[in-house]
């Protein structure tokens, strides 16, 4: 329950315990499914824009010059980063509800509206380009707000490992991005199927649109930001759901009772000097977790047709093939070994997936500079990379969302996404420079042995400064701020150290 206490403006409160203390149910899968389809939309969005590309250059599409469709991309990048910082920040002033929605409707409208681009003169140019922002803005304000809800709604013993298969679900949507452009662009008119493809995925948001008006706000964020009779109402909606499954709850002792004095709003200046006055060695960690997962993805999957094309002869027609094969590693990472990141802990699991994908690239560029993959074999490489990587990976943004208070836990989430993005639009074009014509494989090569530094130094950064955080609560990792026993917590202190 949620009490006023002696301290003016506080309130003690179980409800943080009572979350934790939940049973998997229904009401969880519900919650997973209905915001975890922010990722499986964003890896069918780029998958579709980055298999369309070639035909919106065709004279019976929009004609458009190279130049143009590539910046088509850099926009959309541009979007995600924006509406990462907007919405982080709407999220942790407004509540996690409006924003899941709010995001997700503004996706819907901007792909949307990417179909009805008519033409290539300057006007529509434009109104692609801006489309394009639109639908980045949308996806990017689902990453900082949805990370936040789903953290906050599930109990803490299962937070790793849902968290991480939820991230990792974005290569579900790059498995159907490609699957459903490779028949729309084969079997339908240029000039429709290039238009169906940006449609897919604003068809699958509005269905999950409509799941999602019905879920309810945190009721974390509620308590903490001062809506006690709210938060105690969302909890014990939850607990009847829970209930309705057959379960009998147990009440929570008083002893885990919190006690709050809500603070004022604070902005990205303030989030800035709780980072690093109170948080430096976290930030540190967010950082280098988000920037060297973020660099190698970037170099490796948007360079691997121009791999498969220049060094092994592999046509354009038939890339999308390997795509899947790439995308399935990915995929079954995150759900495979994503439980460990609980019982073995975000410590040995982050540090350890990092280090092995690293140590897989170096083995692999070894190999490459042999001469002694081939197409099938450089594929199933990056699937062994990946299998691992895609973990990391997500643990990174699982680690973000975790490690800082509540208050400013979504501008968090997306001030370390907007670095990440930043650090990472430089692989593309470095390692496109190393392929060049594909005549000087070494260079290649000298490109891979420097990401497989990047993920080892990402994974010994994890392995000194990463949260013991499995099991725990979030309140008990970062103390909100709100808190009114709030005190420093770093990842100096020896607790997170010992």
């Amino acid at each position: 329950m949620a009490e006023k206490t002696g301290v003016a403006g506080a309130v003690r409160t179980t409800i943080p315990a009572r979350i934790d203390r939940l049973p998997w149910s229904r009401f969880h899968t519900r919650i997973v499914i209905a915001l975890g389809v922010a990722w499986v939309l964003d890896g069918l969005e780029i998958t579709v824009a980055g298999a369309v590309a070639d035909t919106l250059t065709k004279p019976e599409t929009l004609h458009l010059s190279s130049a143009a469709v590539g910046l088509v991309a850099t926009i959309y990048l541009a979007g995600e980063v924006f509406g990462a910082l907007l919405f982080g920040n709407l999220s942790d002033r407004l509540g996690r509800r409006k924003l899941f929605v709010i995001t997700l409707a503004v996706y819907l409208l901007g792909s949307g509206l990417t179909a009805l681009t008519l033409g290539s003169g300057p006007g529509w140019l434009a109104f692609l380009y801006l489309t394009r922002f639109v639908a980045g803005t949308g996806i990017g304000g689902e990453y900082a707000a949805i990370n936040s809800a789903i953290d906050e709604l599930i109990p803490a013993r299962h937070r790793g490992r849902v968290d991480i298969a939820v991230n990792g679900t974005y290569w579900a949507g790059a498995i159907l991005g490609t699957l459903g452009t490779y028949v729309l662009l084969e079997y339908v008119n240029l000039s429709v199927g290039w238009r169906l493809g940006f449609l897919a995925g604003p068809v699958l948001g509005l269905v999950i649109l409509l799941v999602r008006r019905d879920l309810p706000e945190s009721p974390r964020w509620q308590i903490m930001h001062g809506h006690a009779a709210e938060a105690e109402a969302t909890i014990r909606a939850i607990e009847d759901q829970v209930r309705a499954d057959g379960v009998d709850l147990v009440d929570v002792d008083e002893s885990r009772a919190l006690q709050l004095q809500p603070a004022d709003r604070m902005g990205y200046a303030a989030l800035t000097r709780i980072l690093f006055r109170e948080y430096p060695s976290r930030a540190l960690l967010g950082a280098s977790l988000m920037i060297s997962q973020s660099f190698l993805y970037n170099a490796i999957f948007f360079t691997y047709t121009l791999v498969l094309g220049r060094f092994y002869g592999v046509p354009a027609a038939t890339t999308p093939i390997y795509l899947i094969a790439f995308a399935i590693g990915n995929l079954l990472g995150p759900f495979a070994i994503g439980h460990l990141f609980d019982t073995l802990g975000r410590r040995v699991m982050i540090s350890g997936t990092y280090i092995l994908s690293g140590a897989a690239l170096a083995i692999s560029a070894c190999l490459f500079d042999l001469g002694a993959l081939n197409a099938y074999t450089q594929t199933l490489c990056w699937c062994v990379i990946f299998f691992f990587a895609s973990a990391g990976a997500s643990a990174a943004y699982l680690t973000v969302s975790e490690i800082f208070p509540l208050e400013v836990r979504a501008k968090a989430i997306a001030v370390f996404f907007a670095i990440a993005q930043c650090f990472g639009a430089l692989g593309p074009v470095i390692y496109g420079a190393l392929i060049g014509d594909g005549t000087h494989p070494g260079r290649l090569f000298i490109g891979y042995l420097v990401g497989a530094i990047v993920m080892i130094g990402g994974g010994l950064v994890a392995r000194a400064l990463a949260v013991d955080a499995e099991g725990r609560s979030l309140e008990d990792i970062a103390p909100p701020l709100a808190s009114t026993e709030h005190h420093h917590v770093d990842l100096a202190d020896r607790r997170d150290n010992r």
